[in-house]
């Protein structure tokens, strides 16, 4: 799996990159059929009405590509690692809701000789 970790006005440090990573590995741990993950930390310094300063403007966002499906969370909090954490629980989320919906396509019964014997008689 390919990891891309990009840090929008601010610089990734050594402690964001390891918890991006270990938690990135736990999502994988759930599904393996991961191709890429792209990780995008930014901080928001606009001021609005909404967002003050020190309020919800450490953003995490994060692309999973698997073959045939994109998953993307997004997550804001007042410390970058709170929205890690969030943004890693958002996607183990779909990634499980994933899991469950994927169904082998091709399912073989194999019956033993007793069970042969009363499909038979059955029909």
């Amino acid at each position: 799996m390919q990891l891309n970790i990009t840090g929008h006005h601010l610089t990734v440090t050594a402690g964001l990159k390891t918890i991006i990573e270990e938690k990135i590995h736990t999502i994988s741990s759930h599904f393996d059929h991961i191709n890429t993950c792209h990780v995008v930390l930014s901080i928001d310094n606009k001021h609005s009405e909404k967002t003050h300063k020190g309020h919800s403007n450490h953003k995490a966002e994060a692309i999973i590509r698997v073959r045939g499906v994109e998953f993307f969370a997004h997550a804001e909090c007042d410390d970058m690692y709170e929205a890690i954490v969030k943004m890693s629980a958002k996607l183990d989320k779909q990634i499980l809701k994933h899991k469950k919906k994927i169904k082998p396509k091709h399912v073989t019964l194999e019956l033993t000789a007793d069970e042969e014997s009363d499909v038979a008689e059955a029909i």
